[in-house]
């Protein structure tokens, strides 16, 4: 049976990229929103009719490559589909300093505490210096200024921009000004470089270093690189000792234990989702903020890698 690439309750750019493909093809008349709905569903559907297909409404390879005419897309961009959608962000939604990360941008959260949001405006202002000014107009010269401060004193000017007891929403003028940063095609292309550089290639040599072999091994690497910063040493010598004793004898259960051990290892604040998020993608499926997760249909299996 092919795999699946993509189907209903699916969300990203892999969709848009099927939505995009039906839409030449005549099928598909809605947004290109990439939201995997019932009329992406049953433009599917058509396309399967008329390619002579089982009309499953499901994007197998076999239905992928035939309305896209692309190959299916690479892990690195499978694997952010699904952490940008647990992630919930977006390309343009800005949070405050809930966290004491300053301010969270973009397809997978990047922050002004680990200097992830600085580099992402400072390459956008290098290579697309109107972009700035037409997102922020008159706030341009502040956010260049505020974003190379050292962490603290940057950490205090977003403070000043964050709103509400939690500190999670960002004054309507800068949240209005980073949606529309977020918008611009060069803007999406320079997060998604900086996402695959930053946490998918770290997250490649995690794979490696604890004996993941799949696709779903490195899809749980790379959520831990986003949302954990990657596997701290001393689990990642729990794994190893317990690998080398014979004790996690699957790719599986090796999954299930590194869920387990990056959960311990996390702010007690932040354990549960932490420990829910990580357990839904070793194993392949599970509930997470509400949201029914199902990786095959995200494009990710037991795979090799």
């Amino acid at each position: 049976m092919p795999r699946t690439v993509c189907a209903r309750g699916v969300h990203g750019a892999c969709v848009g990229t099927l939505q995009q493909g039906l839409s030449r093809n005549g099928l598909y008349s809605g947004v290109v929103d990439g939201l995997y709905g019932g009329g992406t569903e049953r433009a599917v559907r058509a396309h399967q009719v008329i390619a002579r297909l089982p009309p499953t409404g499901v994007a197998d390879e076999v239905t992928w490559t035939s309305a896209t005419g692309l190959p299916i897309p690479p892990l690195a961009s499978r694997c952010l589909q699904l952490t940008a959608a647990i992630e919930g962000h977006g390309y343009g939604m800005v949070a405050g300093n809930f966290d004491g990360a300053g301010l969270t941008w973009g397809i997978i959260g990047f922050t002004l505490k680990f200097g992830d949001l600085r580099d992402l405006i400072l390459t956008v202002q290098n290579q697309y210096p109107e972009a700035i000014t037409n997102a922020f107009g008159t706030l341009a010269n502040e956010l260049l200024d505020k974003i190379v401060l050292d962490f603290p004193k940057a950490q205090a000017w977003a403070n000043s921009i964050s709103e509400g007891p939690a500190r999670y929403a960002v004054r309507k003028d800068w949240r209005d000004g980073f949606a529309r940063l977020g918008a611009r095609p060069e803007v999406r292309r320079i997060q998604v470089e900086r996402a695959v550089h930053r946490y998918y290639e770290p997250a490649l040599v995690t794979a490696g270093r604890i004996g993941f072999s799949t696709e779903l091994g490195v899809a749980l690497a790379f959520d831990i690189h986003v949302q954990n910063g990657g596997v701290k040493a001393p689990a990642l010598k729990q794994l190893l000792i317990e690998r080398q004793e014979g004790a996690l004898k699957s790719q599986r259960a090796l999954r299930l234990r590194t869920a387990e051990l990056v959960a311990q290892s996390a702010n007690s604040q932040w354990r549960p989702d932490v420990l829910t998020r990580k357990t839904a993608i070793a194993r392949a499926e599970g509930t997470v903020h509400g949201e029914l997760l199902v990786l095959e249909n995200w494009g990710l299996g037991e795979y090799p890698m």
